[in-house]
């Protein structure tokens, strides 16, 4: 009878005839290989809507209700306009911008209108 290795580390395996890793580790290991470039992904891009929503929600918070501020300043402060959570259209026809619960419309001229969403 042929002798299995783990396939993770190598070591011959005991037991039953399917088995393929020798402990819980390995197989645990194994299988954050196998997904960490989609892992690596994900965490990049909840990184990115995490930081969008930290800096809509410090230049609100600042002044207590929406708030005009020039589209520079969230550039400078690193906002990365590709990352939204959702956008939400009003009756009259003007599009916000969400990361989570804060979110932005443009306005004229580089100029930008932060909110919060009022949870509905």
């Amino acid at each position: 009878m042929e002798s299995k290795n783990c396939v993770t580390c190598g070591k011959v395996l005991k037991g039953r005839s399917d088995k393929k890793f020798c402990d819980d580790q390995c197989r645990n290991s194994h299988n954050n290989q196998l997904k960490s470039g989609v892992n690596n992904y994900k965490r990049k891009v909840n990184g990115a809507l995490s930081k969008n929503r930290r800096i809509l929600e410090d230049l609100f918070v600042r002044n207590g209700k929406m708030k005009r501020v020039k589209r520079d300043l969230l550039v400078g402060l690193g906002f990365q306009f590709n990352y939204q959570t959702h956008t939400y259209n009003n009756r009259k026809g003007s599009t916000y911008v969400y990361c989570y619960d804060y979110g932005y419309m443009e306005m004229e001229k580089d100029w930008l209108l932060i909110v919060k969403s009022n949870g509905k």
